[in-house]
C-alpha cells in the first residue's frame, strides 16, 4: 500500500518565528511525498525519488497545486455550530442569550448525532484533519462526535463538559455523575482509534471547587489524557473568578490546584494573563490555543502570541466556533495576522502555517505524530488549489515565492481553495 503525490510541498520542521526562519522550512516546489499504509515514508524533490519508486507504487499528480500536513485546530465547540453568525455580545451575555440556549437542544440524541456529522464533515471540507473538540454537558454528546470522527478515520480529543454552577439548570451536572460519566468516557473512547478524550471543565466559572476537584482527581488517575477548559478570555469573567475563588493568587491558579495544569493541558484564548501566570504555565507545560475571529467576535482583547512564546509556551491556533466566525483555519490565519499586526508583532505566513500545524500539533503534544511530513508520522495532509477562486487564481499567478503564494493564500483562501483532504494517505 505504498503511494506517491506529487507537486509542490511545504511543511514546518520547526517555529520560524517573526523573521519566517527559511531554516525551519522545507519547501519543494516539484516535490514526492511518498506514503505506505497511512504513514511518511519519504519526503523529497521528485527529480532525486521517482526512478527508485517501484514498480506498483502508483503516482497521484497535484501538478499546480501545494500539498501541506493537515490542518489542527486546537479549540472549537461542535454544538455551536447552531448558533455561529448569532449577533455578537460580551462573552458572559452571549453565553446566556445564544451557547447554553443552543447547547440545550443536545439534550436529543438523534439531534446530537446529526450535528456532530455535519461538523466533522464542515472540519473536512475546511482541511481540518484534528481537532480538540468541546461537546456539551451530555454524555452522549461525546460519543456522538467519537462517532462520527471515528468514521471517518479522523484523529479528535473531546469530552463531555462538566458544569454544575452559574449556568442553566438543564445544563447542569453535578460533581459525582460529572466524574462518573467522564470516566466511562474516557474507558470508552480514549485511546481507541485515533481518539483520544479531554477532561473538559467549561470554565472556573461554572463549576464548583468539588467539581474541580473531582477533574482534578480524574486527571490523576488518567495521566495521559487530555484538559481543555477556557482561561482569561473577558474581563468581566477574570474579576469573578477573582470573586468565587479569593484564595487563588490567579485564574490559572485555581486549575492548578486542582491538578487541572500540566502537560496536555489546552487553555482557550489566554488574553488577560498575570506575568505570574505565563511562568507558572510554562513551567507546568500548559498550552494556550488563539482564537483570533472569537476574540474579536466578542470584542475580547488582543492575543500577544510574543510575550507567550518568549516564555515558550506552546501555542496553536483555533477556530473557537461559534463565538469564532468560521471553522476554516486559512480565515483564522489572516484574522490572527491583523490581531498581531496591531499588536507591531510580525506574522510571516511560514509562522501562520506553523501555528495551523506543527504548533499545534506540538500544543496537543502531538508532534510526534502529526504536524509535518518527517517520516514515521501520520500521513495526513490537504492539497491547496491557488486557482480555487477567481480571484485566489489572478494573484497567485503572479506570485514569485513560496511565501508570497502562502500569504495570498491565507489572505484570499477559504474551503474553496482546499482542493482535497486526506488522513493518513486516504482521500476523505
Amino acid at each position: 500500500m505504498r503511494q506517491a503525490y506529487r507537486g509542490s510541498v511545504f511543511h514546518c520542521t520547526g517555529d520560524p518565528g517573526e523573521l519566517g526562519d527559511a531554516a525551519a522550512i522545507e519547501y519543494f516546489e516539484d516535490g514526492l511525498l511518498i506514503v505506505e499504509d497511512g504513514y511518511v515514508v519519504e519526503l523529497d524533490e521528485a527529480s532525486r525519488l521517482v526512478g527508485a519508486l517501484s514498480e506498483d507504487t502508483r503516482i497521484e499528480d497535484l501538478t499546480g497545486k501545494l500539498i501541506v500536513p493537515g490542518l489542527i485546530d486546537c479549540h472549537v465547540h461542535y454544538p455551536q455550530i447552531d448558533i455561529i453568525a448569532s449577533y455578537g455580545e460580551q462573552l458572559l451575555d452571549w453565553l446566556h442569550r445564544y451557547a447554553f440556549p443552543g447547547e440545550m437542544r443536545f439534550a436529543d440524541e438523534q439531534y446530537a448525532r446529526d450535528v456532530a456529522r455535519i461538523f466533522v464533515d464542515e472540519l473536512l471540507d475546511n482541511g481540518t484533519t484534528t481537532a480538540l473538540v468541546f461537546a456539551t454537558v451530555h454524555a452522549h454528546s461525546a460519543d456522538a462526535i467519537f462517532e462520527a470522527a471515528a468514521d471517518k478515520g479522523m484523529r479528535l480529543i473531546a469530552g463531555k463538559v462538566l458544569m454544575d454552577a452559574n449556568c442553566p439548570q438543564e445544563l447542569r451536572d453535578d460533581p459525582q455523575s460529572g466524574y462518573r460519566e467522564s470516566r466511562q468516557l474516557i474507558e470508552r473512547w480514549h485511546g481507541k482509534d485515533r481518539l483520544g478524550y479531554a477532561i473538559t471543565p467549561r470554565f472556573a466559572l461554572t463549576s464548583s471547587e468539588a467539581q474541580l476537584e473531582a477533574a482534578g482527581r480524574l486527571a490523576e488517575e488518567y495521566p495521559d489524557v487530555w484538559i481543555h477548559t477556557h482561561l482569561a478570555e473577558n474581563h468581566d469573567e477574570v474579576d469573578k473568578i477573582a470573586e468565587l475563588f479569593p484564595w487563588s493568587p490567579s485564574y490559572l491558579g485555581v486549575y492548578d490546584r486542582f491538578g487541572l495544569l500540566r502537560e496536555r493541558s489546552v487553555f482557550a484564548h489566554c488574553l488577560h494573563l498575570q506575568e505570574s501566570e505565563c511562568h507558572l504555565m510554562a513551567a507546568k507545560g500548559g498550552a494556550a490555543a488563539h482564537c483570533p475571529t472569537s476574540n474579536m467576535f466578542l470584542g475580547s482583547g488582543l492575543f500577544d502570541l510574543r510575550r507567550l512564546r518568549n516564555e515558550s509556551i506552546r501555542v496553536g491556533l483555533g477556530t473557537d466556533v461559534g463565538g469564532g466566525t468560521s471553522l476554516s483555519l486559512l480565515k483564522t490565519m489572516r484574522e490572527a495576522y491583523k490581531v498581531l499586526h496591531l499588536q507591531q508583532q510580525p506574522l510571516p505566513p511560514a509562522r501562520a502555517m506553523y501555528l495551523a500545524t506543527l504548533g499545534a500539533a506540538e500544543a496537543l503534544y502531538l508532534d510526534d505524530r502529526i504536524g509535518n511530513f518527517v517520516p514515521g508520522k501520520e500521513a495526513d495532509f490537504i492539497v491547496l488549489d491557488p486557482r480555487g477562486t477567481a480571484m485566489s487564481a489572478h494573484r497567485t499567478a503572479s506570485t514569485t515565492s513560496i511565501d508570497e503564494l502562502l500569504f495570498a493564500l491565507i489572505v484570499l483562501g477559504d474551503d474553496r481553495n482546499i482542493a482535497a483532504t486526506y488522513l493518513q494517505g486516504k482521500r476523505v
